[in-house]
């Protein structure tokens, strides 16, 4: 498969449109608590002081919502800087896109502060694939919200 031509919109939560909000409601439920078959509280009060990054296709019936992450500036949830809700819609996934999307969160969180630590709460079974972005494991494995996690520093 090919690496889908991306928009990328990076908005603070009060810029999102409403078309925005839906989609990346939409994303984040179809992956989060459909396909990984976990019931969790993803309005965690937490959007609103996030920076939100959208890739966005353009197909046949308009543009759909396909990569997504949140990004909080230091300070913000955790004393580093934070990626979390990172994710991509499940028809895209085998074209790179996963790895073009977490190289432009980090390009973005590095613009909001330069060479300053990064801190993701990751999924286990992805601890590889952020091991390959620089991550380093700092924590023993936990669960959260029924998966195991580990945290990560960059």
């Amino acid at each position: 498969m090919v690496t889908p031509i991306i928009q990328w919109e990076w908005s603070r939560f009060n810029e999102l449109t409403a078309d925005d909000l839906y989609g990346v409601v939409q994303l984040r439920e179809a992956v989060f608590i459909v396909e990984q078959n976990c019931p969790y509280p993803d309005a965690d009060g937490r959007d609103p002081n996030a920076w939100h990054l959208l890739g966005w296709v353009q197909g046949s019936s308009g543009r759909k919502l396909v990569a997504y992450a949140r990004i909080f500036e230091p300070g913000v949830r955790y004393r580093e800087g934070s990626i979390g809700r990172i994710a991509t819609a499940p028809d895209v996934r085998g074209t790179g896109l996963g790895k073009t999307l977490m190289a432009e969160a980090l390009r973005r969180i590095e613009s909001l502060a330069p060479g300053q630590v990064i801190k993701i709460a990751a999924q286990r079974r992805l601890e590889n694939f952020y091991l390959g972005f620089g991550f380093k494991t700092i924590s023993p494995p936990y669960e959260e919200d029924g998966i195991i996690h580990v945290d990560m520093l960059r």
